[in-house]
């Protein structure tokens, strides 16, 4: 497998997920509410699956590695257009959690926002996923010999394994501060 593999099958996941953003989008115009059970879940995915674990590997890998490598200024310009994408779609998801928060909180005309920001993210992803699936991604092997892709790909696996540590960890570390010393 090439190490733009696993990048395109997570990509097909996240488009799994949009799906849900707009029939959650729809449902909620059709409803006049929202399930905050499930924003608060897609928030989650987005944050660990689509951000942290997904966007990390191409942030903290692919295009670090890319760095070295003397690309043409388009796929350089690709690569900066990608990133603040990828800032983009963190600070619309800390819109969507901070949103929803207040929604469980009563502000229930939050709905009009919360619903915009489903559909922003469901408008997003697909052209995100298009410039990195169709124009990024598959340029950019070009650059690297086979030992690289095959080294990248194991460091890919590794991110990966070490994502769930990380995630429960830091979930534990969350609720430790609240507990006295022994």
């Amino acid at each position: 497998m090439k190490p733009i593999g696993p990048l395109m099958i997570e990509h097909r996941l996240i488009e799994r997920m949009i799906r849900l953003l707009k029939a959650e989008s729809e449902r909620a115009s059709n409803d006049d509410s929202i399930s905050s059970a499930f924003i608060d879940g897609a928030v989650d995915f987005f944050r660990t699956y689509a951000d942290r674990t997904h966007h990390g590997k191409e942030e903290d890998i692919l295009f670090i590695e890319l760095q070295d490598k003397d690309l043409p200024e388009d796929l350089k310009s690709t690569m900066d257009l990608l990133i603040e994408q990828h800032r983009y779609a963190r600070r619309t998801v800390g819109a969507l959690a901070d949103a929803n928060k207040a929604y469980q909180e009563g502000e229930t005309d939050l709905l009009k926002d919360m619903r915009s920001i489903l559909d922003n993210l469901a408008e997003f992803y697909p052209r995100h996923i298009e410039i990195e699936d169709k124009h990024f991604f598959i340029p950019c092997l070009d650059y690297f010999d086979q030992g690289e892709q095959d080294a990248m790909l194991q460091t890919f696996y590794d991110f990966d394994r070490k994502m769930i540590h990380e995630k429960y960890g830091i979930f534990v570390e969350t609720f430790e501060i609240d507990l006295p010393k022994p």
